[in-house]
């Protein structure tokens, strides 16, 4: 048994090897594309944080409270926003809470672009579904750290390399659910399109999308909470937020900081979470 064990062993297939000159041929080949990639996003998200922390912390939480009130109606949302915010206020961690907030817009927004219609051109192609789903199973399983590495050779510290990797952990949410949503539609309601003549781009629009909207918002939601939970590992990279005093908690050991930085997380997290679901009569 020894034998065969090391035939196998010294006949090894070379994933990593290839993996490894495809990186370095796409850098060697390709790296002013990525520069241009680069630092249009590093402006973007840089410019959209400089933005979102030249307004006052107290003015931003009640504009924001008064927004959220005249969208949800819902007084218990605007109290849980509003305490939340001055609560991360308090503890020193608003800039960071920005740059975050900056982060998790970016790339759930990207997801969104990308994986909407990624997810109905599944729906309506088998094919392209079968093709997909081993693709997303691997971008979900496969180690964050494992196309970090890439990412950061690519792309270099920054803001740029956490935001891609968290693109790339988190659009199979909106594929899949917005993939599910438009398979879920009744057909009686496709039916009944048809039965007034509609094209198929006017059945999609009219009612394919309108009838998956609740799935479509579910992969939203899913999408803002996988973006957050890449808050921490994306600081590894060099991009900011509140991922980086927990990192600097964890190297040092203090618990105070860790603690404290977790709890803005996890806030940030509620109140997203809560902002992002159906406005209930």
């Amino acid at each position: 048994m020894n034998g065969l064990e090391d035939w196998i062993t010294s006949h090894k297939i070379p994933v990593g090897e290839v993996a490894s000159n495809a990186v370095d041929w796409i850098r060697d080949h390709c790296q002013g594309g990525f520069d241009v990639i680069s630092e249009a996003i590093g402006s973007c998200a840089d410019g959209f944080t400089n933005l979102l922390t030249s307004v006052p912390p107290v003015l931003f939480v009640a504009a924001l409270t008064i927004g959220v009130w005249f969208w949800k109606r819902a007084i218990g949302t605007c109290v849980l926003v509003a305490l939340g915010l001055l609560f991360i206020i308090n503890q020193g961690y608003w800039q960071e809470t920005m740059a975050t907030l900056s982060l998790i817009f970016f790339a759930t927004f990207t997801c969104m672009l990308i994986g909407v219609p990624i997810g109905i051109a599944s729906a309506h192609r088998p094919w392209l579904a079968r093709i997909l789903h081993p693709v997303l199973d691997l971008m979900q399983t496969l180690p964050t750290f494992v196309y970090l590495i890439p990412t950061l050779i690519l792309f270099g510290l920054g803001t740029v390399p956490g935001t891609i990797s968290t693109v790339v952990f988190a659009i199979p949410a909106p594929i899949r659910m917005t993939q599910l949503g438009i398979l879920s539609v009744p057909k009686a309601l496709l039916e009944a399109g048809d039965a007034f003549g509609a094209t198929p781009r006017q059945r999609l629009w009219k009612v394919e999308v309108p009838a998956a909207l609740p799935m479509i918002r579910e992969g939203l939601s899913q999408c803002i909470m996988l973006s957050l939970s890449m808050v921490v590992i994306a600081a590894l990279v060099g991009a900011g937020g509140l991922g980086v005093p927990v990192v600097r908690a964890l190297n040092t050991v203090q618990i105070d900081t860790g603690f404290e930085s977790g709890l803005a997380i996890v806030l940030v997290a509620i109140i997203l979470d809560r902002l992002c679901r159906k406005k209930t009569h």
